[in-house]
């Protein structure tokens, strides 16, 4: 499982021109699933994310946690972050897990989210056009690989 964790100033997801997902102070998180994600995955992630020091305290020192400033979470499903580039220039997507594996791993992954964080996690529509808005605050943005603990 690989995200890309942006810290933000406001983010929000439109789908079709409707807003689906909207938040202010918090993080867009983007999560590519593979076929070989486990719950070990989902739950080493969820709480990394949740818990990773990023927001400034009273002296500026990032030593915050999303939770600890109270902040707010928009989860995108993406699956071209499982993309392959080893071989020419079109990237291949074969270790993207498809819809039947995915989209219960990815609601999986969001209640867990929100079990850590203790309040609703906000989404897009999975396999949907997004159109994704975002204040990257800092710019502070993190990648995440839960088979690459670095």
């Amino acid at each position: 499982m690989k995200t890309v964790i942006q810290r933000v100033s406001s983010a929000s997801v439109t789908v079709e021109g409707n807003r689906v997902a909207d938040i202010q102070k918090g993080l867009l998180v983007l999560v590519g699933i593979e076929d070989a994600d486990s719950q070990e995955d989902i739950n080493w992630l969820s709480s990394k994310i949740v818990n990773l020091r990023i927001f400034g305290d009273a002296n500026e020192v990032m030593n915050l946690s999303v939770k600890d400033v109270d902040g707010d979470i928009i989860v995108i499903s993406q699956f071209t972050l499982q993309a392959s580039t080893k071989k020419g220039n079109r990237p291949s997507y074969l270790k993207a897990a498809k819809h039947e594996i995915a989209i219960p791993m990815y609601e999986c992954f969001v209640q867990e989210v929100e079990q850590q964080l203790g309040k609703k996690v906000q989404t897009g529509i999975f396999a949907a056009d997004m159109k994704v808005a975002l204040l990257n605050d800092g710019p502070v943005t993190i990648v995440m690989d839960s088979k690459n603990k670095e």
